[in-house]
């Protein structure tokens, strides 16, 4: 049985082929910049080529909603530099979700029929999370097909489609909070295709971008599958209480969960903070007096708090379990020559679930995706308890 899963963050969209016929370990993966990124690359290389030859080719943006950041950067530079900017309705929202507000940057908004009517010499970019084409020929290029999918699952960061007025990172936690308290549980945060939420709308647009898949399509909330594929590294998984810290690259998130599960979680952008900032929040999350005006007022997302009860730092080797690409954050606290306020108190313990920590959301994926999918649910199991494929070669499996 095999299984896709893609985490696609800020910086990198991390892949991972699941086959419950090969340990784990053995599974091949994929770390490779994130679309966001390669979007920004390439409408840098525009403003590059104008710059040379003092050319204004217009851009032209079409597509589906897609994660913002260095792709919207990137394209608001382009339109104050006086490149002619047009962009759909549906790629428009990778900007936000205000229309109006993505023409007030000089961009033009044009309809699907009139692309058509563009001169063939224009910049084409089309935007979209999830290209399963371009992932299916990479691993066609080595000899692996993934024509027999049992499933395929993606995890991106959505804020949900805020109505006008209200914020977007305000609007998120209110979503969170409504996850929680429906399922309190990480897999929560995780839908077939079919189930997607209408407010989440990049979730939405992970879908429509997909196009014809060969097996159904599971789509997820990155952080919860960060949190949950970190919970997978051996130390970790012993744990019945823990905060797991996951550092991204463009949001820092914190879960305290216990035996009863999510008993608090805070959210903030990883460029706002700095260790000794981070570690305040994650002492006021284990001792449940942190507040969501903490984190929303600082430029965060917010914070959420379930229980009163206090989580004792102390009583194991470490305090506080970190996964993330942005986890060096936390080595300043490792380093003896530095005195103690400026390395932070807090002991960290690195989590490398089955020896990875990049493709942590992608593991977290794979056990949502068990839930989501029963029937998928018990070589899954196996495979993350460490028993199934035990003992079996590459070669073998696939003959």
């Amino acid at each position: 049985m095999k299984i896709l899963t893609v985490d696609i963050g800020t910086g990198t969209q991390d892949i991972f082929l699941y086959d419950s016929g090969l340990d784990i370990e053995n599974g091949f993966k994929l770390i490779l910049p994130s679309p966001t990124m390669m979007i920004h690359r390439r409408v840098r290389q525009a403003l590059s080529h104008a710059g040379t030859t003092q050319s204004r080719t217009p851009i032209l943006l079409t597509g589906h909603q897609m994660g913002g950041g260095p792709s919207a950067w990137a394209i608001e530079e382009a339109a104050r530099a006086g490149i002619p900017v047009y962009i759909t309705p549906s790629a428009a929202t990778t900007l936000n979700d205000e229309l109006d507000k993505v023409e007030a940057l000089g961009i033009k908004i044009i309809s699907e029929d009139e692309v058509n009517s563009l001169p063939s010499t224009i910049h084409r970019l089309e935007l979209r999370d999830f290209d399963f084409p371009a992932i299916s020929k990479t691993f066609e290029d080595y000899g692996v097909s993934l024509n027999d999918l049992e499933a395929i699952a993606v995890a991106v960061f959505d804020h949900g489609n805020a109505p006008a007025g209200v914020s977007d990172r305000q609007f998120r936690f209110d979503y969170l909070d409504e996850r929680i308290k429906a399922k309190n549980s990480l897999s929560a945060f995780a839908y077939l295709s079919t189930d997607i939420p209408k407010i989440m709308t990049r979730l939405q647009s992970v879908v429509d971008s997909a196009g014809i898949l060969p097996c159904p399509l599971v789509v997820m909330d990155t952080a919860p599958a960060a949190v949950l594929g970190a919970g997978f590294d051996p130390i970790v998984g012993k744990l019945q209480q823990k905060i797991i810290c996951n550092a991204g690259n463009f949001h820092t998130l914190a879960f305290r969960l216990g035996e009863d599960g999510i008993e608090g979680v805070f959210e903030h952008h990883t460029g706002e903070i700095d260790l000794l900032k981070l570690e305040s929040l994650l002492r006021a999350l284990a001792d449940s007096t942190l507040k969501h005006e903490d984190v929303f007022n600082d430029m965060g997302h917010g914070a959420l708090m379930y229980s009163k009860d206090i989580f004792e730092f102390g009583k194991d080797d470490f305090d506080v379990v970190v996964a993330g690409p942005r986890r060096s954050m936390f080595q300043t606290a490792l380093t003896p020559t530095l005195s103690p306020g400026e390395r932070g108190n807090l002991k960290p313990y690195f989590a490398t679930p089955f020896g990875d920590m990049m493709i942590a959301g992608c593991f977290g994926l794979l056990a949502a995706t068990a839930e989501i999918m029963p029937k998928l649910a018990e070589p899954i199991h196996e495979s993350l308890r460490g028993e199934h494929g035990r003992g079996v070669a590459p070669w073998d499996a696939a003959s």
